[in-house]
Parts: structure tokens; sequence; C-alpha cells
């Protein structure tokens, strides 16, 4: 059975730690045990006690003078004295080892106990961050979101790598996401492109027959003439549209001055029945891009407001400069606002509340501006409308 990571930082913190102490203390119970079992001395002084007491009965006490016996007795007693202290200090050092034995044991096996218990303690610490970690990296893989922090505490090194993890799904999502995005915009050009191809083929032969017809047409004919020329007309505009949003800017860069040509747009761009109030600022940087296209995506901006509005009412235009060079353009009208369920959706192509219209319009705006670094939102108007937010950046 395979360990788990838990369990096999156990054994390696019990190895560690644990298991050197039950060594040194199984030494010292052996060393203890083995001291107070040694023979030696012991035996060595009760062989002198043994020969001396009998040499002393082997003297014949009766030959010696006075003060030999004096001595001899005095010696006798010494040696008595002598044994009885020995016997007195083996039987205390017997008692003193084994108590302490038993106290080293005790201790011991208590700091072996704490040794286990800080070992798992401090395994659970390592192996819970680490296991919550890997199982995130699970949850990356298969594209799940992250779990909510939990309660848990940690090492602070495991606090700043769940940051780092976090930072990095987030990441990660907003470059899929972006991948994605641009794909289906790639996806979305190539069907454009093809389409637009498709449909100028007949087109160009059917408004030459139209034409054709009108000139050889009577009056009683007049009105299906005029229809067959405006739906033609229609759809020459629509693979305009496919093939405008195919098409990449091309070209070198230039200067592009966004107050004169948002002002030169509401000169020209906007029915003279509505009013237009402009505020643009002077400190309005000169960034680079390309003229056609931005002119078509704010001209596209300027006559949807102006449909939105059904040509009448006021066009708030506003230009600013933006932090780090860039540009800040604000386009708001007083219409009807963008309806809550297309929000989210109004820059898609093919995405479109108008009758009739093709739902290109918006997305090409988008295209545009993004394809210069810049950004496009859409937000409520105070009072109603809508208010389209440009952001472009220095490039």
């Amino acid at each position: 059975m395979r360990l788990s990571f838990h369990q096999r930082i156990l054994l390696i913190l019990i190895c560690l730690g644990a298991l050197p102490t039950a060594l040194v203390i199984l030494g010292w119970g052996l060393t203890i045990r083995s001291s107070t079992r040694t023979p030696g001395a012991r035996g060595a002084i009760e062989e002198v006690a043994a020969s001396g007491r009998s040499l002393l009965q082997t003297i014949d006490s009766t030959r010696l003078d006075a003060k030999e016996r004096r001595a001899l007795a005095e010696h006798a007693n010494k040696l008595n004295s002598a044994i009885g202290q020995f016997q007195r200090a083996d039987t205390f050092n017997r008692y003193y080892y084994a108590g302490l034995g038993l106290v080293i044991l005790a201790l011991g096996g208590a700091f072996l106990y704490a040794s286990i218990r800080f070992g798992g303690h401090l395994s659970r610490q390592l192996s819970r961050p680490i296991e919550e970690l890997i199982g995130w990296t699970g949850n990356i893989r298969r594209m799940e979101p992250l779990p909510p922090d939990s309660a848990r505490r940690g090492a602070p090194e495991f606090a700043a790598l769940r940051t780092a993890l976090r930072e990095m799904a987030v990441g990660l999502e907003r470059a899929r996401a972006q991948e994605i995005e641009s794909e289906r915009l790639r996806a979305f050009r190539e069907t454009a492109r093809r389409v637009a191809h498709e449909m100028r083929n007949p087109l160009t032969p059917i408004r030459l027959a139209v034409a054709q017809l009108a000139l050889k047409t009577g009056a009683e004919n007049r009105e299906a003439i005029e229809v067959l020329q405006a739906e033609s007309e229609r759809l020459e505009q629509l693979a305009r549209e496919f093939t405008e949003f195919g098409r990449l800017p091309e070209g070198p860069a230039a200067p592009v001055d966004f107050p004169e040509l948002l002002a030169e747009l509401a000169r020209t761009s906007l029915p003279s029945t509505m009013t237009t109030r402009l505020d643009l600022h002077p400190a309005t940087p000169v960034l680079l891009g390309h003229y056609d296209p931005l002119r078509r995506a704010f001209s596209n901006i300027l006559r949807n407001a102006a449909e939105a509005c059904e040509e009448t009412g006021e066009l708030e235009i506003s230009t600013a400069p933006e932090n780090g060079g860039g540009v800040r353009v604000e386009i708001r009208d007083h219409g009807p606002g963008v309806p809550a369920a297309m929000a989210d959706r109004i820059f898609d192509p093919y995405c479109t509340g108008k009758p009739g219209g093709t739902g290109l319009g918006l997305a090409l705006v988008k295209q545009t501006i993004e394809l210069h670094g810049g950004t496009i939102s859409v937000s409520e108007t105070p009072g109603g409308g809508a208010t389209f937010i440009v952001r472009m950046a220095a490039r």
C-alpha cells in the first residue's frame, strides 16, 4: 500500500527526531543497567574483607605485647568500618542508579511522545497546504474555478503561494478567454471575407441589369425597378461591411488628431435636426493610428447614436487625455439606451436590434479599436440613453 504524502512526511520526521531520541534513551538505560550489575569492585572488596578477617583470626594475640595488640585491634576496627561504608555506598548506588534510570526512561518516553506529536503536527502543517495546492492545480487543469480561501493558517510562504496561484489562474482564464475571443473573431472575419466575395460576384451583373431595365422600362414597372435598385444597393452595402470586417488595417500608422476627427464627423455625419455639443480638451494627445478605419469606426458610433435618437435631440461628444499618454472619447446620446438583454452582446458580430441591420457595425468598431490597442464599452447615460466610452492607448 502506498503511503500518502502526509504519512511519508510523518515517517521522515519520526526517523529524523524520534528514532535518535529512542536510541539515546536505550543507550542510557543499558549503560545504567550494566553499571549496577558490574561485580568487579564489589567482589574485590569482599575478598579483601574475607582475607583480612581470616588473617586476624590466625594471629595469636597472646604473644603480642600491649602496643601490638592495640595496633591490631585498631586495624581490625578500621577494616570493619571501611567494609561497612563500602556496603552502604554500594546499596545507595544501586538505588540511585535504579531511580536515575527510571527518571531518564520517563523523561525519554515523554520526549519521544512529544517528538512524535510535534512531528505529526509539523507534517500536517506541511502536507495540508501542499495537498490543497495540488488540488488547485487539478482545478486549473480542468478549467474549474478555485475554491474560496479557507480559514486554515500556515506559513506565510504558503499564503504567498496561494495568492500567486490564484493570480496565475486568473491570468490563465483571461488569456484563455482572449484566445477564444480572438479565434472566434478570426472565424467571423474569414466567414465575412468569403461571404463578401460570393456576394460581389453576382451583384455586379445584377446592378448592370437593373440599370438597363430602368432605361428601357416604362412607368408601369418603375416601382419594381426602384425596389430592385434599393435592395441591390443594400446588398452591396452589406458586402462592403463584410469586406471591411474581414480586412485588417493596412499601411503605416500616421498621427491622428481625435478632437479634429470628431469635430469633422460631427459636422458631416450627423443630420441637421440634431444638436451636437462638443467638449474637446485642448490637451488631448495626438496618437499614431490608421485614419480611415478610425474614421469609419467613430462615424459608425455617431450614426448609431443618431438612429437611436430618431435623428432628434442632443448628442454630446468629449475627448480628454488618459493616463499614460492615451485618449478617452465619450459619445453620449439621450435615446432609449441599450436593452439589458443586449448589453453584453452589443459588440458581437451579427447581433443587432435594428430591423434590416447586419449586426456588423459595432463589431467593426470594436475590431478597429482593439487593433489599435484600445477598448470600447457602453454604459447608461444619466437620465436615459447610451454612452460609448473609447480608450485609446499610446502606441
